[in-house]
């Protein structure tokens, strides 16, 4: 149940990036209540996951996905640049997720 609780608090993540971009500096009401919504709820999960994994893999994999899925939506949704370079990169940081989830004996 943590690992699932971190990668919905991972996924969470990614809403509350995106809808902070929505927000326009928090002056648009809707999407800035989203964000604090969604905040508050990748946090709490992130805490129940904490729980049960070590600290460093938690956070590493709930940071991981986060950064992963605000790129991918970066691409996908407003049309940011999808460089070699930023993939590889992108590549790489789940690589690193790959392997603190294995490493992990929780």
């Amino acid at each position: 149940m943590a690992w699932i609780s971190l990668f919905i608090a991972g996924l969470l993540e990614v809403v509350w990036a995106f809808y902070m971009k929505q927000s326009d500096g928090f002056t648009r009401l809707t999407p800035s209540i989203i964000t604090f919504v969604a905040m508050f709820a990748s946090f709490a999960l992130l805490a129940y996951a904490m729980r049960l994994l070590p600290l460093g893999t938690a956070y590493t994999v709930w940071t991981g996905i986060g950064a992963v899925g605000a790129f991918i939506v970066g691409i996908v949704v407003l049309g940011e640049d999808a460089s070699a370079t930023r993939m590889l990169a992108a590549g790489l940081i789940v690589s690193g997720i790959v392997l603190m989830k294995y490493s992990s004996n929780a």
